[in-house]
This record gives structure tokens, C-alpha cells and sequence, in this order.
């Protein structure tokens, strides 16, 4: 999965599968947009009434400010909702 976060010129933060892109338009699918809750964020469906059988939405790159990567965190979480539901386990390291 390729997941981005999106910052939508009417200042919604979705993260989202990059389907594909051209010189004036990306495909997504599967969006979500952050919600901020004090400390942490929470998410809720992006296009709520989207056919889901056909989940991907061609937005114009006018209507985008930036496209940046995703905290592991993030991923994860996306993963755990859209994804094949694994979580990878925490990073343990030797202690010698």
C-alpha cells in the first residue's frame, strides 16, 4: 500500500492509498480524514457515501496544498482498517 497524507485546500488532513497521479490530477482510495482529539487523532470516512465497490477518487492537484508520507504510526492504524489487519510488533533491541 502506498498511504500519503493530503492536506485538501479546504484544510482537511486525509491519509489515503496514492493510486495513481498525473501532471494534474491523483487517484485515491480508502480515505480518511484526521480528526484531532487533544493528544491523539482519531479518523472517519473521508467520502461517506462512495460506492465501495469503487472506492478510488480522482481529485485536481489544485485542490491539494501538499502530499507528504505518513508517520509508521499512521500506517499501521490504515493498515489495521483498510490493510490485511497485521500489526507489526515493536522494535526490541539487544541489550549486550
Amino acid at each position: 500500500m502506498n498511504v500519503k497524507l493530503f492536506r485538501i485546500t479546504t484544510g482537511e488532513e486525509v491519509v489515503a492509498e496514492l493510486v495513481s497521479e498525473t501532471d494534474t490530477t491523483v487517484t485515491l482510495q480508502n480515505g480518511l480524514v484526521v480528526l484531532p482529539t487533544g493528544q491523539q487523532v482519531g479518523f472517519a470516512p473521508w467520502a461517506t457515501v462512495i460506492d465501495k465497490n469503487h472506492p478510488e477518487i480522482t481529485v485536481n492537484k489544485t485542490h491539494i496544498v501538499y502530499i507528504a508520507e505518513v508517520d509508521e504510526s499512521i500506517g499501521e492504524k490504515y493498515d489495521q482498517i483498510y490493510g490485511s489487519n497485521l500489526v507489526t510488533p515493536d522494535k526490541k533491541k539487544l541489550i549486550l
